[in-house]
């Protein structure tokens, strides 16, 4: 299957699963709770990327779905509470996301090279889980991640459906922040694009970005959602406690899963990526380690 009809398919499963969301939304029982409404649509939407995940037996067809579902919750939020944030704090809060997804969809966009190929970690999970691999596959790779991607978004609600304090100061801490991590991931993942066209066999990213951090798109990651925490602290200072379960949630994933998965197979198929990891910061981005004298 090309590339092209392998983006058209999963275009399309998009397609029927926001179709399905927004009829859970316009005719499906009000909860009285936007909040509540948006994640009963989202895991619906969830739910249809999964038969298509299923039917094409390439669980890949969810990964885009991280990053296209945020704008569409936001809109619903926005649409449905008939813009009760402040307005500044509104749009800043949309440019950030647009940004973010327009970015990250791009890049999956550019790196995809069609449904013949599956995220390594996919098959992973499913082989260890055995029996129970359809389980595992609605479950792990499809219902969390969705629920990851909702805690983050949360704050979002605060900020744009809910009455807060006008815009700030913080505001505008949280919009550079957004932009800046938006654009961080942006070169860091152009530089690895550029760096495996042309790297020799066995040998680790040291350069550029990844001189300061092993995983500086993840940071960048990482730091796209505490932007839309800050947002939420900045129109309700008082639920700063709970609206940075979101950041947290992102920041526990990486840690405890992303960052451990990547580094052992860059270890098992690259082993002086073990320099790597011995000279330069896992995660916060700070001048490298100069290399041990022999």
């Amino acid at each position: 299957m090309s590339k092209a009809e392998s983006v058209a398919r999963v275009a399309a499963s998009y397609v029927v699963a926001f179709g399905v969301a927004t009829a859970w939304l316009v005719w499906g029982p009000d909860t009285d709770h936007l909040w509540l409404d948006g994640l009963i649509a989202d895991l619906w939407a969830t739910l249809v990327v999964f038969a298509a995940s299923r039917m094409h037996h390439n669980s890949s067809f969810y990964d885009a779905y991280w990053s296209v579902l945020p704008p569409y919750l936001a809109a619903y939020w926005v649409i449905a509470s008939d813009g009760a944030g402040d307005d500044l704090r509104t749009w800043l809060v949309l440019a950030v996301i647009a940004a973010w997804a327009i970015r990250l969809t791009g890049n999956w966009l550019v790196d995809f090279p069609g449904l013949h190929h599956e995220d390594w970690r996919y098959p992973l999970l499913r082989e260890r889980a055995g029996k129970l691999e359809a389980v595992v596959d609605l479950v792990g790779i499809h219902v969390v991640p969705t629920f990851q991607v909702f805690l983050g978004m949360v704050p979002v609600y605060v900020a744009v459906a809910l009455p807060g304090r006008d815009a700030g100061w913080l505001d505008a801490v949280a919009l550079v922040i957004g932009l800046g991590a938006v654009l961080l991931a942006y070169v860091a993942d152009g530089q690895m694009r550029r760096f495996i066209a042309q790297r020799q066999a066995g040998q680790a990213m040291d350069r550029g970005l990844w001189a300061w951090s092993r995983h500086p798109n993840y940071f960048g990651e990482i730091s796209f959602w505490w932007s839309l925490a800050l947002f939420a602290i900045a129109a309700s200072p008082g639920d700063w406690w709970w609206v940075i379960v979101g950041g947290l949630a992102m920041l526990a994933m990486f840690l405890g899963a992303s960052i451990p998965m990547m580094e052992q197979r860059s270890l098992e198929r690259r082993p002086s990526y073990q320099d790597v990891i011995d000279r330069v910061p896992m995660l916060v981005p700070r001048p490298p380690r100069r290399r041990a004298q022999a």
